[in-house]
């Protein structure tokens, strides 16, 4: 009986330590107006808001299908960032969600991204965001995509 509630009472302290340590990483995926402010002086600029409300400034990496994560831009290198728009390469990694997206196989695309039409940002007005974003392949693409694809950007 004392081993049993030994063992408890461990268990307990170790999944409440765990929940401890992970709530900063789960905590405020808003972003603080200070945040913004040091993004926006950074690049006197408009930003990228990211799938979690983050405001970002030439991205290497960003999540495309923000429900699920089935496509994301990886490897990305800006070559123009600016009030009228930016442009870079990068990768583009999709799940083919064959059979279904939960065994689907992710796929590389080389991509050549564009974002536009910048306007202020919700959350943050006094901050310009860029609220549209091409993709562009020069090559092979996924089946279910046009040679050039236009999405809207929330935030």
């Amino acid at each position: 009986m004392v081993m049993r509630t030994l063992t408890t009472a461990v268990a307990l302290c170790c999944g409440a330590s765990l929940a401890a340590a992970a709530a900063p990483a789960f905590a405020a995926t808003s972003a603080t107006p200070s945040t913004v402010q040091v993004t926006q002086q950074r690049s006197r600029g408009p930003v990228l808001v990211d799938c979690f409300r983050h405001p970002t400034v030439r991205p290497s990496a960003l999540i495309i299908a923000c429900g699920d994560g089935n496509s994301r831009l990886e490897s990305v290198h800006w070559t123009r960032w600016g009030p009228n728009g930016a442009s870079g390469e990068g990768v583009n990694v999709v799940n083919d969600c064959k059979p279904y997206c939960a065994a689907g196989t992710f796929h590389s695309y080389p991509v050549v991204v564009s974002l536009a039409n910048t306007e202020p940002w919700k959350r943050h007005p006094q901050v310009q965001s860029f609220t549209q974003l091409t993709l562009t392949y020069p090559g092979e693409r996924p089946t279910i995509y046009q040679q050039s694809v236009t999405l809207p950007l929330g935030g």
